[in-house]
């Protein structure tokens, strides 16, 4: 009986929860994803998948991570964001959790625009932070996926190349 079905069920959930989490807040995606491929390649006892490959998954994974922060930063700093727009932003991504889509999409740009005018700022430089902080999170979220992708693809290369682990 093959012990590794337990690996084998948990595997494609991981990576199905994680590329759900690169559109979903609330879910840590690119963890998931990572987690997810690093379960896959134990349920094969790493035949195909090795040592070299997940270093670099996991590489492009902690890149994945770091690019959430230096894109918002990026966006905030571009636009002449405070430190208050980056809170109000961050407070306004997870309340806009409980308001769906619209929440998601507008939470960041109120909070940083609160932030900003809660520091004495203009509405025309609170505007200018918000959106900036928006585009940030846009920019990120679109680097990050492409990410995620990049290392769904370079398991699957490795995967199914016919090639011992690598």
């Amino acid at each position: 009986m093959d012990l590794n079905w337990p690996l084998w069920v948990l595997a494609p959930i991981l990576v199905v929860l994680g590329l759900g989490g690169l559109v979903l807040p609330g879910l840590p995606g690119i963890p998931l994803l990572f987690l997810g491929l690093l379960v896959a390649a134990w349920a094969e006892g790493f035949a195909h998948v090795g040592f070299l490959t997940l270093m670099v998954l996991a590489l492009l994974a902690l890149l994945a991570w770091g690019v959430d922060f230096a894109a918002v930063a990026f966006g905030a700093r571009r636009f002449g964001a405070t430190t208050r727009a980056a809170w109000g932003a961050a407070a306004g991504m997870l309340l806009g959790l409980f308001f769906g889509l619209p929440g998601i999409l507008l939470g960041p740009f109120l909070g940083a625009l609160l932030g900003e005018l809660s520091g004495n700022r203009s509405l025309r430089e609170a505007g200018l932070a918000g959106l900036g902080t928006t585009l940030g999170l846009a920019l990120g979220a679109v680097v990050k996926l492409a990410l995620a992708f990049a290392m769904l693809g370079i398991f699957l290369v490795v995967r199914f190349s016919g090639s011992g682990p690598s």
